[in-house]
């Protein structure tokens, strides 16, 4: 499956496929269609900085690759 990804409005409860997009998506085709509406976006952005924000934190630069992997086994060991 060939994805396309592109913003738009809905309106009359129409989502209208941009020009650019039209030649390959032409009528009578099958598509599997997901929307996200822009408020989700949102969230998803502000997740993506506190992530950026606590991987710079300076605890967390200093954590090794060999204490995460015994954080790991701890958790999943129930310990």
């Amino acid at each position: 499956m060939e994805a396309v990804e592109f913003q738009t409005e809905i309106k009359n409860g129409v989502i209208e496929i941009p020009v650019a997009y039209q030649s390959a998506l032409a009528e009578g085709i099958q598509v599997k269609v997901i929307v996200l509406k822009q408020q989700r976006q949102e969230h998803i952005q502000a997740f993506k900085t506190l992530l950026k924000e606590t991987q710079a934190l300076p605890q967390a630069q200093t954590i090794t690759e060999a204490e995460i992997a015994v954080e790991i086994e701890a958790y999943r060991s129930g310990t």
